[in-house]
């Protein structure tokens, strides 16, 4: 089984939310996304979060409130590395503060773009998108929405 966990920024400004689009370097194509990514060891999310979105964005930003977790297992048979996985998403309500958008450097991250919050339903995109916008939007109290299945082009 392999693990991992990974901060996610969720941007939200005047009806639009910031995605990054993501180039696998593994040659599984290309997917829309939340800035964020893996947590490295002894780092905080909270911190990673940050950094994240300065590493694939060029943007400053600030946590405005955690807005919750997801836990998401994925089989063997659907895994990239074709081993049980587990991914726990920790998912924050972020303001860009400064810089300006463009490519991650050397990265995975192919473009940031602004995007109006009905326009993400059209695009190939990964399920963190639904996981943040619907923290986001529903904000439940717990911070947990419940499961939905995850297939086709859905990526996490």
């Amino acid at each position: 089984m392999s693990f991992r966990l990974a901060a996610y920024a969720v941007c939200i400004d005047d009806g639009r939310v910031l995605l990054a689009r993501y180039v696998s370097p593994k040659g599984e194509g290309t997917w829309w996304t939340l800035p964020g990514g893996r947590v490295e060891h002894a780092e905080d999310p909270y911190d990673a979060v940050i950094r994240e979105v300065a590493e694939e964005t060029g943007c400053s930003a600030v946590v405005e409130r955690l807005l919750g977790v997801d836990s998401r297992v994925i089989s063997a048979a659907e895994s990239t590395n074709g081993v049980l996985h587990q991914n726990v998403g920790v998912f924050y309500a972020v303001r860009i503060t400064g810089g300006s958008l463009r490519p991650e450097p050397n990265g995975e991250t192919a473009e940031s773009v602004w995007t109006p919050l009905p326009d993400i339903a059209g695009l190939s995109r990964s399920v963190v998108i639904d996981v943040g916008v619907g923290l986001a939007v529903e904000a439940p109290g717990t911070g947990h929405l419940a499961s939905f299945a995850v297939g086709g082009l859905v990526r996490h």
